[in-house]
Parts: C-alpha cells; structure tokens; sequence
C-alpha cells in the first residue's frame, strides 16, 4: 500500500513515526509539503520521499492522507481537482472539513474517509473518531484504520454529524486536562509547596490518574468513589466541585466546543 501525506506537519509527523516504527514491509510512503525544512526533516528522519507537487506525489497512491490546516484545504483540493483517480481514497485528519465538501471537488461518488486525530497522537496515544463516506469499501476502510492506529485507537462513528462531539471532547480534551493540570500546579503553589515540586505533583498525579482510567475504560465513577472516603479530604474537595458545578461547567465547555466545530464547518 502506498500512502501520500499532503502536509508534513506534526500529526502527519505522528502517523508516519507509529507506521515506520517498526518497519512495515507492505506500506510505502510518501509526502508532498511545499515547506522545505518540513521535507528535509521527514526524509532525514524517516528515510521518506518527500515531493513539492501534489499531483505527482499522489500518481500511484492508494491512499491519500489530506494533513494540511482547514485553511489551506481549497487550495489542496483545487489542485486535486481531476486528477485523484475513482480508487484512490481519500482519507482527511482536517478538522471540521466534511465529507461532502471534499467531494464537492473530486467527485460525488469518491471514496473518502474524515477522522477527528488528538495531539496525544504526537507521542502514540492518540484515539481518533472516524467516518466513512458511502462510496468506501471494507478494504479502504481497513486501510484508514492501520494508517490511524498508527498513533493510537480508532473509534468508528455511524454518523458524520457526531464528529462534532468528537471534536469537542477527546480532540479539545487535552486543553481541558492541561488546564485541570495548570489549575493543580496553581493550587499547589498557593498551598506554600516551591513551583518545581507543585508542577511536578501535579503533572504526574494526573498522568498516573490518567493511565488508570485509561486501562478501566467506564470505570472513572467506581475510581473516584474508591479514592472519595467518606468524611475524608477528598469528599472535601468533592463537595466544593459539586457546589461549584463542576459537572455543568464541563458540558458547557463541550457544548461551546462543539457548536464552534459546526460553525467552522460551514465556512
């Protein structure tokens, strides 16, 4: 399988590190970037061809990977425009590009695969929500899938329009977890502990948190309630969240998050 990353930046970075670490004797890649200190890291790095030209790059491929800004997508698809072949699949990691306007361009019966990446991805624990297009087959769809597992887990999504809640938790997620970190390291500080010692209580309590209920999937209520003795300083703390609505400013935060995703979505 051949695959052609237009866009060479950090998620495509992550995807080609977890697809070439270890080798994979059946996949080659391939990336077209216009930036040339971009290409000259990949080829360096990964041993990979790099190309200036979309259209050349993306001759032979099975696959093409469409990594580039939202903002740049037009300009990218313009120059794909009757040139991408009816068996080359398109697979996007743009956020909030649909389906339909990818196939306004190359074609209404193009087999094209959106997902919704998370910069966990950058260090291969990444989950990304993925749909397809209705002109995909099984095979291409196990394609976007190895490409995307690359980096971490996949989730299948039956509908397109759910990719918005996507968005607003696990690919805005990690602002919310990086916040809840900061608000920790603050917290420790205004609490006497020096800055390295409050910064490092708190980034690695939540990473040790965080792999826990990673591995106890729907299991972060039992957590908390295993760590929340009664009468204890943690039912303390949980008290004033509580109070605080702690709850409601979550899916308020998600609400917004998504909401944005549809309006950019429609730009």
């Amino acid at each position: 399988m051949l695959i052609t990353f237009i866009g060479g930046g950090n998620m495509a970075t992550a995807l080609i590190s977890g697809l070439v670490n270890p080798p994979r004797a059946h996949l080659k890649i391939r990336v077209c970037d216009p930036n040339a200190p971009a290409r000259k890291h990949l080829e360096k790095t990964f041993g990979v061809p790099t190309f200036t030209d979309a259209v050349a790059a993306t001759e032979e491929a099975n696959v093409i990977v469409l990594a580039v800004k939202p903002q740049s997508m037009p300009v990218v698809l313009a120059s794909l425009k009757g040139q991408v072949r009816p068996d080359q699949l398109v697979l996007s990691i743009a956020a909030g590009i649909t389906i339909s306007s990818i196939c306004d361009e190359l074609g209404e019966t193009h087999p094209v695969i959106r997902s919704m990446p998370n910069t966990p991805a950058l260090i291969g624990h990444g989950i990304t929500g993925i749909v397809a297009g209705l002109h995909c087959s099984a095979m291409q769809c196990e394609q976007a899938e190895e490409i995307l597992s690359a980096a971490g887990e996949v989730v299948w999504l039956e509908e397109e329009s759910l990719m918005d809640a996507v968005t607003a938790i696990s690919g805005t997620g990690p602002a919310y977890f990086f916040l809840l970190t900061e608000a920790l390291a603050a917290a420790a500080r205004e609490l006497g502990l020096p800055a390295d010692i409050a910064d490092r209580l708190a980034s690695i309590t939540c990473f040790g948190a965080g792999a826990m209920v990673a591995s106890s999937p729907g299991e972060a209520e039992e957590l908390r309630r295993r760590v929340t003795s009664p009468g204890g300083t943690t039912q303390a703390a949980m008290v004033v969240m509580q109070d605080g609505r702690f709850r409601e400013l979550v899916l308020r935060a998600a609400e917004a998050a998504r909401d944005r995703s549809r309006e950019l979505a429609l730009k």
